[in-house]
């Protein structure tokens, strides 16, 4: 608990502007895909059809678009960033392992790994200073 304590000193004492926008823009992106999965259900059940056949495919399509919306929100406002990128980090490796087992994309498989990168990065810089987490936090 104390690494994580000191890393947020760090991050804190250390956090820009352009790092907070890079966490907006990411929180937007992952909305934006949230709302293209609900209005076109039949595009995400294609995207998952190679590992539909291991089951679970209902409880995918279910969990994918409304986790990616709320998400974004969350990782926009900067409210409980961590946790939210927690729930996409298993949808972002779903992502890269679909463009293997399936047919290759090569611009989706480009695209997984940078949001997936992006993703990691905040999962352990936090959601920097300019957040709901970080405002939160200073009126206790």
């Amino acid at each position: 608990m104390e690494n994580v304590k000191s890393l947020n000193k760090w991050a804190n004492s250390h956090t820009y502007l352009p790092v907070d926008l890079v966490r907006i823009v990411l929180g937007g992106f992952l909305f934006m895909k949230g709302v293209s999965f609900v209005t076109n259900i039949q595009y995400l059940h294609d995207l998952i059809s190679p590992i539909d056949k291991y089951g679970g495919g209902m409880f995918m399509l279910h969990y994918i678009a409304p986790a990616h919306m709320i998400g974004g929100i969350m990782i926009i406002f900067g409210l409980l960033t961590r946790w939210a990128i927690a729930a996409q980090l298993p949808i972002l490796f779903g992502a890269v392992l679909i463009n293997f087992m399936g047919q290759m994309h090569s611009e989706s498989l480009v695209l997984a790994l940078i949001i997936l990168f992006v993703c990691i990065f905040f999962l352990f810089y936090g959601s920097g200073k300019h957040s709901a987490d970080y405002y939160f936090k200073m009126q206790q």
